[in-house]
């Protein structure tokens, strides 16, 4: 018997949304009226099929009771957490690397001075959250030491977690535990959790918010010839069984988030199939994260190599993936895309 999958798609934005919901005519996506859907499609591995919210009640009982079962995943409310506001989309986590090699912005805020001012900047642009990583996971990297890493944002974490809140982008468990001591709100860990075995133990003792990131490989090697059997299912797969995992070992909290992990382990196939079907990852019940910011995605399909100029790309997927109801996304240029938000949502004004 084969696996079935829910993915809403056919989703509405704005007052229109707002009209079908009260109308009964869509459902909302975590109860959010402003965004919503009418149609499903069921997904197996060997077939996929759209219908309208509408005909569920004529499918089989055991695929009915499946399908019912995602969609009340999928229209669940979010709890907030983390300087995230779930009663609105999309919420943005600005992007600070205190690296010298990290592939768009490399060495250009590894100063205190720069690092405090490009801080605040984002915040005050619109960052809820601001990701602060002091190694680089880009395709080909290496990974450095706890000292070398730690040294790099140790003073600036301590400086700005009193001004703006903090999410700390870190693989290592030790780094974790001193960023959670100077007031971090969130781990981004690339890896998964899966680099560190410790890293578990310390998402469970301080019960801090956490996300979930899906990567294949290691940074050294993830872009040699990634494979899937089919990208989407895979790596909804992996979340299922990472959160099986954590709550196995003690993980009761529900602030959690997905991240389908872009470029990480990935050809241009993959992620444009991830992007596509993003909203498949509602069915999981928990926020969605995406970056997509200036990856190398946008330079396979412009055929531009210009990892710094990446702005276009990323404003047309990120109001894509707006539309498809993604809670969060990972951006370098926040007042660009927060202009480009808010010209979208009054074009599409009734």
């Amino acid at each position: 018997m084969h696996r079935h999958y829910t993915r809403a798609c056919n989703f509405y934005y704005g007052n229109q949304s707002k009209e079908l919901v009260n109308k009964k005519k869509a459902i909302p996506l975590s109860q959010i009226k402003e965004i919503s859907f009418d149609q499903i499609e069921i997904i197996t591995r060997k077939s996929k099929k759209k219908i309208f919210i509408n005909q569920i009640k004529n499918l089989p009982r055991s695929l009915k009771a499946k399908v019912e079962f995602d969609i009340q995943k999928i229209k669940s409310s979010k709890k907030n957490f983390s300087n995230f506001n779930f009663k609105k989309i999309p919420n943005i986590l600005g992007v600070l690397n205190l690296t010298p090699d990290s592939f768009s912005d490399g060495g250009k805020y590894n100063t205190k001075k720069k690092a405090t001012e490009r801080a605040i900047q984002l915040f005050d642009q619109g960052s809820n959250l601001i990701d602060i990583g002091g190694e680089s996971t880009r395709p080909g990297s290496k990974s450095i030491n706890d000292k070398t890493e730690w040294n790099r944002i140790k003073k600036i974490l301590n400086l700005l977690s009193k001004k703006v809140p903090i999410s700390l982008d870190t693989r290592k468990s030790k780094i974790m535990k001193k960023g959670i001591k100077l007031g971090v709100k969130l781990i981004n860990d690339v890896s998964g959790l899966s680099y560190d075995s410790e890293t578990i133990n310390v998402l469970k003792n301080y019960k801090i918010p956490f996300v979930i990131q899906h990567t294949q490989g290691n940074p050294d090697n993830m872009q040699k010839n990634p494979k899937y059997m089919n990208e989407l299912l895979d790596v909804y797969d992996f979340f299922e069984e990472k959160i099986k995992l954590i709550r196995s070992k003690g993980i009761r909290h529900n602030n959690i988030i997905l991240d389908p992990g872009i470029g990480f382990g990935k050809n241009l196939k993959h992620n444009m199939n991830l992007i596509r079907g993003i909203s498949i990852f509602h069915s999981l019940g928990f926020p969605i994260l995406v970056g997509n910011s200036r990856k190398r995605f946008i330079k396979e399909i412009s055929g531009i190599n210009d990892s710094k100029f990446r702005i276009g790309g990323t404003l047309a997927s990120s109001i894509f993936l707006m539309s498809q109801g993604v809670q969060i996304l990972r951006i370098h240029d926040v007042n660009e895309l927060m202009q480009s938000i808010k010209t979208y949502k009054e074009i599409i004004k009734n």
